[in-house]
């Protein structure tokens, strides 16, 4: 038994009402605590975050920037304090813009490895982002590869992560990357297994991932972005009323390539993101994402080795 952080973020990318900001609540409601009754549970202060805002603002260009900026300082600071004092974190709710907080925390002590299972490859340049959405482009942000005009806090914080500190699995958003001539971090050296290798390999999949990192850093953070998942399994991802991409990996793909990366060590924390509970109104998905998230915490060796 070993302690868990949880970490609450209740935080829109587009700036609405509900949806991702809704994420957290909806899985507490669905059973996170039952869920995880096994670990001793640290409850984390809440957020305190501006109004939302839909507008673009002026130090980033990207939507709901004062929450944005709020959020990932407060995320970056419970993750770090957390991990100082022994504890896992999770992460729950949001999207994956919480690891512009997370990831440049933690390399404040040390390098650290990022494990990202993702749909998407989120290196969307801002300068041609279509809607201004963080989330689309945190990769690209963490790593240097854009963001070079941004100002302010966020750009004092970044870049914070090496291509050789990132592995990748699960993008099948090369359809969507070549409509903005935008190329795969694959071509430019990044470990990666798209969906398909995943699908196909899962258990080594994410084995080898671990194995590539820690070559580097010893500690590593796992994000998982639930639009990995077909949308035939998982629909409340992605944007109302827009379709999702095909394809992905199923329940058990992703929860045998999670749950054999988080078995062989390191790994700090872990976060999850994109449930959207307005695309989900019966709440089916939640017990199904903590099941997975139950799966993926009792594979953590331990001895926690850091």
């Amino acid at each position: 038994m070993f302690s868990v952080e949880l970490i609450g973020v209740l935080f829109d990318g587009y700036g609405r009402e509900g949806h991702q900001a809704g994420a957290a609540e909806a899985l507490r409601e669905a059973g996170l605590i039952a869920s995880l009754a096994g670990h001793q549970l640290v409850e984390s202060h809440g957020l305190t975050l501006p109004a939302s805002t839909p507008d673009r603002g002026p130090e980033t260009s990207l939507i709901n920037e004062p929450a944005l900026l709020a959020m990932t300082e407060q995320v970056g600071d419970r993750v770090a304090t957390a991990v100082a004092a022994g504890r896992f974190p999770l992460v729950y709710g949001a999207d994956c813009t919480t690891l512009l907080g997370t990831i440049p925390a933690l390399h404040r002590e040390q390098p650290v490895g990022l494990l990202f299972v993702d749909g998407h490859e989120d290196t969307m340049p801002l300068d041609v982002s279509e809607d201004g959405e963080a989330a689309n482009s945190e990769i690209g942000l963490l790593l240097g590869l854009t963001g070079r005009l941004l100002c302010g806090r966020l750009a004092e914080r970044l870049p914070a992560l090496e291509r050789d500190e990132l592995a990748m699995l699960g993008p099948r958003d090369a359809a969507w990357r070549k409509q903005f001539n935008v190329g795969s971090l694959r071509d430019v050296g990044v470990w990666m297994r798209d969906w398909r290798e995943v699908a196909a390999e899962p258990e080594t999949a994410g084995a080898r991932a671990v194995t590539y990192l820690q070559q580097g850093p010893r500690r590593w953070w796992l994000h998982v972005d639930l639009d990995v998942l077909d949308p035939d399994v998982f629909s409340a991802q992605g944007l109302p009323d827009v379709d999702d991409e095909p394809d992905g990996l199923t329940w058990h793909q992703l929860t045998a390539a999670v749950c054999a990366a988080v078995a062989r060590g390191g790994c700090l924390g872990m976060s999850v993101a994109i449930y959207d509970p307005d695309q989900d109104p019966d709440r089916s998905d939640a017990p199904r994402i903590l099941r997975f998230l139950s799966d993926a915490i009792a594979a953590v060796p331990a001895a926690m080795s850091r």
